[in-house]
């Protein structure tokens, strides 16, 4: 329940707050719930995690890359992510969840989302994204980045993030 409303928060900060470019940085601001809380009373790792969706949804809506998307009937899954987490937060701790574009290749769209609370940063996560079509099939990332009529020229994705992309991947033959 505590996502659906931090949902409609969003939805409702998102109508008047500052619009950005999808290549900019989107600053999400929280505050840590009783239901965030694990039974060792600071943020489980799994609410993380639904707090990058946000953080993603609010780059996305404010960026107006949202409507883009849903007016193709196209939508965004998570494919891969990575997270790590360095310091705790706690019960009515308020933070901010810093969403970035870190590049694309022919595949994916990769992100950087860093939990930072008075400047330090309390976790980090890397997200492989791709983009599905409602009617089936993928949706190529030049035919998103057409959509959002091309990437900065200075965007270059970082190595790592290819080898990492590279470690991840589960081959279409893999066994169960």
């Amino acid at each position: 329940m505590n996502l659906y409303f931090r949902l409609l928060l969003l939805r409702l900060r998102t109508r008047t707050g500052p619009r950005l470019s999808l290549w900019d940085e989107a600053r999400t601001p929280f505050r840590v719930t009783l239901t965030d809380l694990d039974p060792l009373r600071h943020v489980n790792n799994g609410k993380y995690l639904s707090m990058l969706d946000l953080g993603r949804l609010d780059l996305m809506i404010r960026s107006g890359f949202w409507g883009s998307l849903t007016d193709r009937g196209w939508y965004p899954v998570v494919a891969a992510q990575t997270i790590t987490y360095k310091r705790s937060l706690t019960l009515g701790q308020r933070f901010e969840l810093v969403t970035r574009v870190l590049g694309v290749d022919e595949r994916s769209v990769y992100l950087e989302q860093t939990f930072v609370r008075r400047g330090k940063v309390i976790a980090r996560a890397v997200v492989q994204g791709r983009f599905l079509r409602k009617t089936g099939g993928t949706v190529s990332p030049s035919e998103l980045l057409d959509a959002v009529g091309g990437a900065p020229s200075d965007l270059a994705l970082p190595e790592w993030v290819h080898e990492w992309a590279g470690a991840v991947r589960i081959s279409s033959d893999a066994a169960a």
